[in-house]
This record gives C-alpha cells, structure tokens and sequence, in this order.
C-alpha cells in the first residue's frame, strides 16, 4: 500500500472533513487503489518513519484535467463544493487555487489529478 502525504491537511484528514485530493503527479491512480494518509512521506530523515494519520482510505473517483476548472470555466463542473471537499470550507475556489499554486509551484492552467477518497 502507498503512502500519500496530507502535510497541510494532517487535521482535516483526522477530522475526517476532507474527501478530496489534488496532486500535480499520481497519474496511473485507479478507483478501488487503497492508501495509506500520512503526515509527511518525502525527507523523512535515516531511521524516520512516515507517521500515519489514522487507517487507509479508498480511491472512489479520479480524473485529470486543469486546476483551473475549480474556478467554474467548465459547465460540467460544480466548482463551488470543491474547496470545502478539500477541506477549507472558509476559502473561495480562487482563493483555493491561489493556495494551491502557491504550495505546490504550478499555475492554475496546469493539469492536476483530481482524487476522491472514502474513509475505511
């Protein structure tokens, strides 16, 4: 089972608030695929180890396309739930995408994958 690491969203996934996922890789994800959350996955120091944050979760629905599409380019689309599924229900879906590129280093007509997960 693969690790994925919730860094900035470590209490929104212990709160069980948050129930989708954006990444700029994870291209190959696959509905059914169960994951392992933790807090942090990449420069765990020798001898460290990935810190869980509660049991696995499953992979319900992904897809690939823009970031953009969060800001309601798209009429297939509802934008507007999309910050609070991620877990800021305080945040705007341009403030989300703001946040997002910010952290991530990408700009909002990037392709990201798009990942609904279930909790076990």
């Amino acid at each position: 089972m693969r690790n994925m690491s919730f860094a900035l969203t470590t209490e929104q996934v212990r709160n069980r608030t948050k129930t989708v996922t954006r990444r700029i890789g994870w291209a190959t994800l696959q509905p059914g695929t169960l994951i392992q959350p933790v807090v942090k996955g990449m420069g765990l120091r020798k001898g460290e180890k990935a810190e869980k944050i509660g049991g696995p979760i499953r992979v319900v629905d992904v897809w690939r396309g823009p970031l953009e599409r969060m800001l309601g380019r798209f009429d297939d689309f509802a934008a507007s739930d999309e910050s609070r599924l991620e877990g800021f229900p305080h945040l705007t879906s341009e403030e989300f995408v703001e946040m997002f590129c910010k952290h991530n280093g990408c700009a909002s007509g990037d392709e990201v994958t798009r990942i609904e997960f279930e909790y076990l």
